[in-house]
């Protein structure tokens, strides 16, 4: 989780929301890291977890990304839950939750939803005031 919080970190020179995200294989070596980049990079999809994925994917050589963990400091959105699942990352770990866009327990479970054909284990609340936090003085700034 220190690392993702050093990519999120590093999300504030863009003015993107701080959150970060690191993709690590079952033995513990990191494989991609991301950071948000929408408004660095006017895309979308920029979000921490898909860029590490992206990363974690091409540094495999494959899209399946059986046995690793997503490390993210805020609970994933639909989307980046999804490309979560589609990639069949075993287990993600994060900080904060997201009650307002969260889909991997708060307001959606999309990684545990039964009728998908992979399923994700959850553990959350990791460094969870830490990674608050960031995001608090963040939008603090912003309003």
């Amino acid at each position: 989780m220190g690392l993702a919080l050093v990519e999120a970190r590093a999300a504030l020179a863009t003015g993107d929301v701080p959150v970060g995200a690191v993709v690590v294989d079952p033995a513990g070596t990191v494989l991609g890291a991301g950071r948000n980049a929408r408004e660095a990079t006017g895309d979308p999809t920029a979000h921490a977890e898909v860029l590490a994925l992206r990363l974690a994917a091409a540094a495999r050589g494959e899209w399946r990304l059986d046995g690793c963990t997503l490390v993210v400091t805020l609970e994933p959105c639909t989307m980046c839950a999804g490309a979560a699942v589609l990639a069949r990352v075993r287990r993600i770990v994060l900080g904060a939750w997201d009650p307002k866009a969260g889909a991997t327990g708060s307001l959606w479970d999309v990684v545990r939803d039964r009728r998908l054909n992979h399923r994700i284990e959850v553990v959350g609340g990791v460094r969870e005031d830490e990674c608050a936090d960031v995001l608090t003085q963040f939008f603090l700034g912003h309003r």
